[in-house]
């Protein structure tokens, strides 16, 4: 009688093949697979005859030619909002609030996917609406991910015109906000775009690692005071998990 708790082959070539998305030496395949080093080799033979993965001079083993065509074609065909779009149905139905997806377009980000909960009022944000980056959480949430240079940079072109009174308009109160959104894991927007909305926000990365966009929740501040809106950030974080996830981001293991 076959036993099902063991990996059929199939099984074992795509764990040998994905360690090698994350391993280039053979012991640490061998080690990430948990498989014997004959049955690797064997395997690993075979998917560099096959052009799936591809060894170098010193020994190490990357992804082949036909894995990075693969991934190419399959990335083409990747859209932003049909990824997100279910994730974000589980976050209105957990939230009741209206929830986005910007896209980091240069110096903005744009909507690229909004569901609304089931409240009597609608936010004014559209799909395909630009938006700026120091005075939103998607945007701080986007901007978090820059390095001191990149942020002087783009401070320098957009010049933090305000929003709002609460907008942050000079440098040292954006970085200041900067830096609680990277201890937290999350952004805040406390009325800084429009006057009476606030959100929080979390960042998405892709396949790269690359921070390519955020998701938010909004709700009015008379119904939800800004530390209220926080109590959120879990799920919002947690959604932003997953879309990263679905558009190949790997998280690190420490």
């Amino acid at each position: 009688m076959t036993d099902m708790s063991s990996p059929s082959a199939i099984d074992k070539t795509l764990m040998v093949l994905d360690a090698v998305l994350e391993h280039s030496r053979f012991t640490d395949v061998v080690n990430a697979t948990g498989l014997a080093k004959s049955t690797v080799h064997r395997i690993m033979a075979s998917l560099v005859e096959h052009e799936f993965v591809a060894q170098a001079e010193d020994g190490s083993y990357h992804p082949g030619p036909k894995a990075l065509r693969l991934a190419g074609h399959a990335l083409t065909n990747v859209d932003l909002a049909t990824v997100a779009r279910p994730v974000l149905a589980d976050l209105v139905a957990q939230t009741r609030c209206t929830v986005h997806v910007g896209l980091l377009n240069g110096d903005e980000a744009i909507y690229v996917a909004r569901l609304d909960g089931p409240k009597p009022y609608r936010m004014p944000s559209r799909v395909g609406k630009a938006f700026w980056l120091h005075c939103t959480g998607i945007g701080k949430a986007l901007l978090a991910e820059k390095d001191d240079e990149a942020l002087d940079a783009l401070i320098t072109r957009t010049g933090l015109p305000a929003r709002t009174p609460l907008t942050h308009t000079t440098a040292a109160a954006l970085k200041a906000d900067l830096a609680q959104v990277r201890a937290r894991g999350y952004a805040l927007d406390d009325e800084e775009n429009e006057p009476g909305i606030r959100c929080v926000a979390a960042v998405i990365h892709d396949h790269t690692a690359a921070a390519i966009a955020a998701v938010s929740i909004s709700t009015l501040s008379l119904e939800q005071s800004i530390a209220q809106v926080a109590l959120m950030a879990p799920a919002a974080i947690e959604a932003a998990r997953k879309i990263s996830a679905a558009l190949g981001y790997r998280e690190p293991t420490n």
